[in-house]
């Protein structure tokens, strides 16, 4: 029971993230959106090794939402996909991978589907922002990869085993959900500024 929860999921994250990178790889994009799309992205990785000594407290889902905003959702899901399938080289590589590939990759496009539609002025809104990171992070990053664990670990799970997982990840939920907020207050709004000047200097996205 547990490979067939287990095969399943991971099909179904496969099969999302490979509709992704062809819809990405549809649009034709530049060179020069590619590069951009990877220093944002080796930015994210970057975060999550340097802040490797606390757990849960990284700058990589701040980034990540950075990214979708200025970028796009296609962009914003291929950050968060590839942000956790590169660092896990490093983490270690895992049955958990796809699961954290397909949890940030959502982020992204959430992301750039609530502040491209919304508008400028919640853009540029530091406690808007930083709220709405807090909340993703630590709703659907934690529901993701709380019941990844369960569906994992569990040969059957069962309702009172998910809430269990779920109980157990509140504090680490928590801590990941304050950084992203503290993260995206203190460099929101000056990667904004300086990624709108380079995408218009370049005529990119």
């Amino acid at each position: 029971m547990l490979k067939e929860y287990y095969l399943i999921s991971i099909l179904i994250i496969l099969i999302s993230i490979v509709v992704f990178v062809w819809s990405f790889e549809k649009r034709k994009p530049k060179i020069r959106e590619i590069v951009l799309l990877a220093v944002l992205t080796s930015m994210a990785i970057a975060g999550r090794l340097m802040f490797f000594m606390i757990p849960q407290f990284k700058p990589s889902v701040a980034v990540i939402i950075i990214t979708a905003v200025m970028l796009g959702k296609e962009a914003g899901f291929l950050s968060g996909c590839l942000t956790a399938f590169i660092s896990d080289f490093f983490f270690g590589q895992g049955p958990w991978t796809p699961w954290q590939m397909i949890a940030l990759g959502l982020i992204g496009v959430i992301s750039a589907w609530i502040f491209l539609g919304a508008g400028q002025r919640f853009i540029n809104n530091r406690w808007i922002l930083s709220m709405y990171g807090f909340l993703i992070t630590f709703v659907l990053y934690g529901l993701i990869m709380d019941t990844a664990t369960v569906v994992m670990y569990t040969d059957k799970p069962r309702v009172s085993t998910f809430f269990a997982a779920y109980a157990t990840g509140l504090v680490f939920n928590l801590i990941h959900g304050v950084s992203t907020f503290i993260f995206l207050f203190i460099i929101s709004r000056e990667m904004f500024q300086k990624i709108n000047r380079i995408k218009l200097k370049f005529n990119m996205f």
